[in-house]
């Protein structure tokens, strides 16, 4: 598989409103602001945003791993229409 399928398909997944729901991404949408706005002016939120991106990548990785590059469910929802399409 080229690179740049690989990295379609991971866009495409990113982007999806299906590959999610929807209380999975109110949730972390509301961390994350709430995150910004108390920290914005800290010399921390840089550190923290930091933080955020090195400790996401793992669980990305692992969630990957686990559906198998996102072609099967797994974790609380079956829908793989996301990464599955060509």
């Amino acid at each position: 598989m080229s690179l740049a399928h690989t990295l379609k398909r991971e866009f495409r997944v990113a982007f999806s409103r299906r590959a999610q729901p929807v209380w999975f991404r109110v949730i972390k949408w509301a961390i994350l602001i709430t995150l910004t706005v108390r920290y914005w002016r800290s010399a921390t939120y840089w550190w923290i945003l930091l933080a955020v991106f090195v400790l996401g990548i793992p669980v990305h990785l692992f969630w990957r791993w686990k559906t198998k590059a996102w072609t099967q469910p797994w974790g609380g929802w079956s829908d793989v229409d996301a990464g599955n399409r060509k």
